[in-house]
């Protein structure tokens, strides 16, 4: 009897024995695997797409903004359960690893309509197709229209403007319009009872009201091209679909 419980005892030592063997060998095998794992995400390429207003550079310092941004799994993991600090005229940023050691950041843009100079803040302000203000500063962006003759009675950085609502609406029906057929003008601007004129260098072209503003951008992109180097004023302001003529009145 005794020499039984002697034998259990040591089938049960030998047990524990192996359990702890084995319990080493996975906790060896398991870290090892982790280490080789977390150093073969180290991030060796990054593509960045989508991007137009900014450089490469600036979307992956703005992603790769902490000390362990090295690592492809943790900037992965991270903006799956996180957002990214606002990037003015970028709405959204997906990440996607295209290899362990190659990051992919696909940049999805807010539409960029236009901007106007703000005495008040000394700087422009740019706005977004939703009439939100996206960026305040000292820059200015190439193909994007500078709009003159227009008031805001404040500006508040992601803020729809202080523009009345009708106003703004014509405006980012003409912007987007325009942007559309890819007829963006050097400016627009205002003038009497808010008519907006667009500015093609020495071209200027008044437009009256937006109604009916698709046939007139038609219109004009297929006249604009003839006036090449050209200098005065392409009237579409009276055009409707019973008085379609449209003159053009050169610069003496």
């Amino acid at each position: 009897m005794i020499k039984e419980e002697r034998k259990k005892e040591r089938m049960k030592k030998r047990r524990r024995k192996a359990a702890g063997i084995i319990f080493l060998i996975l906790i060896i095998v398991l870290g090892g695997g982790f280490a080789i794992g977390w150093t073969c995400f180290r991030i060796k390429t990054v593509e960045v797409e989508g991007n137009a207003l900014y450089e490469n550079s600036v979307i992956e310092n703005a992603v790769l903004n902490d000390k362990y941004s090295w690592n492809s799994i943790y900037v992965y993991l991270k903006y799956k359960f996180t957002s990214m600090d606002p990037i003015p005229f970028v709405d959204t940023v997906e990440i996607k690893l295209d290899s362990p050691s190659k990051l992919h950041i696909t940049v999805y843009e807010k539409g960029v309509m236009g901007y106007f100079y703000d005495e008040n803040e000394d700087a422009n302000v740019y706005f977004d197709k939703d009439g939100f203000v996206a960026e305040i500063s000292q820059r200015v962006i190439e193909g994007v229209p500078m709009i003159k003759g227009l008031q805001c009675d404040s500006i508040q950085l992601y803020e729809k403007l202080s523009i009345e609502q009708s106003l703004l609406d014509d405006l980012l029906t003409l912007t987007q319009t325009l942007k559309r057929e890819k007829l963006v003008p050097d400016s627009i601007v205002y003038g009497r009872e808010n008519s907006p004129i667009l500015i093609y260098q020495n071209i200027w072209v008044p437009l009256g009201t937006v109604e009916q503003i698709t046939q007139k951008v038609e219109h004009l992109a297929q006249i604009l091209p003839k006036l090449k180097g050209e200098s005065g004023m392409l009237h579409l302001e009276n055009w409707t679909e019973d008085s379609p003529n449209i003159v053009f009145d050169r610069d003496e």
